[in-house]
C-alpha cells in the first residue's frame, strides 16, 4: 500500500492518495477542486485513480469529487447517512458512477479495503474510513482518514451548521452527537494510525495540532478534548462549544455549492496581465475588485488603488478573500508579481472565486503612483495615537479579534466585529464616526480597515501589539465593561 498526504497550507487541509502498487489503482479522499495536481502525483508513482471519497460535505474548500466524476468518470464513495437536510443532491442529478455508504459498508480498492464508520458531531453525515493493505498480509486497520471528526489534539467543531449556515439550534444537539461518536472512537485500538483532514491554522476546529498525523492512543492519552468526554457528556458539550472562532463568511456558501454541486472548473483561470496603463481604469471601481497581495501593509497603507482590498497572498489569504468578498462572480484584478500568479489563482478557486480576470506586478503599481497616478491611503497610528483620539476626538475603537479574545481585554469602549464576519456585522457599526481599527498584531486589522475603506467608512489603521496597551491604559474585561453604547 502506498499513501501520501497532499497538504494545502493556506486552508491547513490534508488529502490523502491511497494506493495499490500491485494493481495499480489509487483512491483520493477529500480532494480539493484542483484536480491536476492529484492526477500529477498519482501518475508520479505508476498509479491511476479509481476512485475518489469524501468524509463529509466541506464547509471550508469546494471538492473536487465532481471534478473528477465529470473529466475522468472516477467512482464516487459518498456518505448517505445524517438527516434529510444534508445529503448530496448533485450527484443524483448526473449520470455519475456512485456509491451513497451507510454506516459499516466497505469497498476495495485493488487489495486495499476501506470501511466507512458515521461518525456524526462535526456534521450529520460525516464519516471515517478505515484503511485495511489487504493485500500486504493485514487482516486489521493500519488507519483511518478521519476527515473532519478527530484532529491531532482536538475534534473538529460541532457548531458550524449554526454559526456559518445559520441552521438554528443545531450547535448542543450536534455536540452530543459528536460526544457520541468519540465513544466509538476511543473503542479502537491505541496503535491505529489517525490521518487527519486538516491541520494548524484551520477554522474547522480551535486547536488543531501541527502534527500532520496520530494515533487513537496518542489522541487518548494527551488530547484535550477527548479528555474533556472523560468527564461526561455535559462536561464535553461545554468544552467543545466554547472558544470556537467566529467562521468565515465563505463557509456558508461552501457548504451549499458541496451540496448542491460544485461548479465545473476545467482548466485554471488565466488572467491577462495588464500594463501600467490601464490601472487608471481599475481605480475606484465598484464592479469589479483590486485585491492586493503586497506583503508590505505599510506601503499598502501609503498608497493603494482606490476601493483595492488588502489581503497579503500569506497563510491568512484564503480566508481575507473569502471572509470579505461576497460576491464571488466579481471581477478580481490581482495586484501580484507573476511568479506568484498560479499560487494565488489556485487558492482562490478552492474557495469559488473563479473570475479572477487580470493581474498587475507591484512594480508597474509604482510606476503608476511616480508618474501621478491617483491613489488612496489609509492613517496609520499606534495605540498611544489610538488612546489620545478615542478621548479627545470621541473616536471609536473597532476591535475586529475573535469574541473570546475580545472578551479576554480590550480597548475601553471597542466595539467587536470579527473580521471573518465584517460584511454580516457591518450594519453595525456606526457611520458618523472615525473607527480605529485594531486587532492582535495588526495582520487581521489591516484586510479589515481596507474592506471597512472600501465601504466608505472613515478609518485609522492601527500598526501595534494590544500587548502593549497597558503600558498605555489597562485593557477592559467582559467583567470590568461599563454597558454598551452601540
Amino acid at each position: 500500500m502506498l499513501l501520501r498526504q497532499i497538504f494545502d497550507d493556506k486552508l491547513a487541509q490534508y488529502a490523502y492518495l491511497v494506493g495499490c502498487q500491485t494493481t495499480g489503482e489509487a483512491l483520493i479522499i477529500d480532494p480539493e477542486r484542483d484536480i491536476d495536481r492529484y492526477v500529477e502525483l498519482t501518475e508520479s508513482e505508476g498509479l491511476t485513480i479509481t476512485a475518489v471519497a469524501e468524509t463529509h460535505i466541506h464547509a471550508d474548500f469546494l471538492s473536487g469529487a465532481r471534478e473528477f466524476a465529470e473529466r475522468f468518470g472516477t467512482k464516487l464513495y459518498l456518505s448517505d447517512e445524517g438527516d434529510a437536510d444534508w445529503k448530496y443532491e448533485w450527484v443524483k442529478d448526473g449520470d455519475y458512477d456512485y456509491q451513497l455508504l451507510k454506516d459499516g459498508d466497505t469497498f476495495r480498492v485493488g487489495n486495499i479495503s476501506v470501511q466507512a464508520v458515521h461518525t456524526p458531531g462535526h456534521t450529520p453525515e460525516h464519516m471515517v474510513f478505515l484503511i485495511t493493505d489487504e493485500g500486504g498480509g493485514a487482516d486489521e486497520p493500519i488507519g483511518m482518514a478521519s476527515g473532519d471528526f478527530v484532529f491531532v489534539g482536538d475534534l473538529g467543531r460541532p457548531d458550524l451548521l449554526e454559526t456559518a449556515a445559520k441552521m438554528e439550534g443545531m450547535m448542543e444537539p450536534s455536540a452530543r452527537r459528536l460526544y457520541s461518536s468519540v465513544q466509538g472512537f476511543l473503542e479502537l485500538p491505541d496503535y491505529l494510525q489517525v490521518w487527519p483532514g486538516h491541520g494548524a491554522g484551520s477554522a474547522c476546529g480551535k486547536a488543531l495540532g501541527a502534527v500532520p498525523e496520530t494515533t487513537v492512543g496518542y489522541e487518548r492519552r494527551f488530547s484535550p478534548a477527548i479528555e474533556a468526554a472523560n468527564r461526561g457528556e455535559d462536561a464535553f458539550v461545554d468544552f467543545i462549544l466554547t472558544g470556537q472562532l467566529e467562521p468565515p463568511t465563505y463557509f456558508a456558501r461552501m457548504k451549499r455549492d458541496n451540496k448542491l454541486g460544485a461548479p465545473l472548473l476545467g482548466d485554471l483561470p488565466a488572467p491577462r496581465k495588464l500594463a501600467r496603463s490601464e490601472l487608471e481604469k481599475l481605480s475606484g471601481r465598484e464592479d469589479l475588485l483590486v485585491v492586493d497581495t503586497r506583503l508590505d501593509r505599510e506601503a499598502y497603507m501609503a498608497r493603494h488603488l482606490k476601493g483595492s482590498l488588502y489581503a497579503p497572498l500569506g497563510r491568512a489569504f484564503s480566508q481575507v478573500v473569502g471572509s470579505l468578498v461576497e460576491d464571488e462572480t466579481t471581477p478580481l484584478f490581482l495586484m501580484i508579481r507573476e511568479e506568484d500568479l498560479d499560487e494565488a489563482v489556485r487558492d482562490l478557486v478552492r474557495i469559488g472565486y473563479d473570475n479572477v480576470a487580470g493581474f498587475v506586478e507591484p512594480e508597474a503599481l509604482e510606476a503608476y503612483f511616480i508618474d501621478g497616478g491617483a491613489h488612496d491611503s489609509i492613517d496609520v497610528i499606534d495605540f498611544a495615537d489610538l488612546e489620545t483620539a478615542r478621548k479627545e476626538d470621541a473616536a471609536l475603537p473597532l476591535d475586529v479579534r475573535f469574541s473570546f479574545e475580545f472578551g479576554e481585554g480590550r480597548v475601553p469602549g471597542a466595539l467587536n466585529t470579527s473580521y471573518t464576519r465584517l460584511p454580516e456585522y457591518e450594519t453595525l457599526i456606526p457611520e458618523d464616526q472615525t473607527l480605529l481599527v485594531y486587532c492582535r498584531t495588526g495582520s487581521r486589522s489591516a484586510p479589515a480597515a481596507s474592506y471597512l475603506k472600501r465601504r466608505g467608512f472613515d478609518v485609522r489603521y492601527v500598526d501595534g501589539l494590544i500587548a502593549d496597551y497597558p503600558a498605555i491604559g489597562p485593557l477592559e474585561t467582559t467583567e470590568t465593561a461599563e454597558p454598551a453604547t452601540v
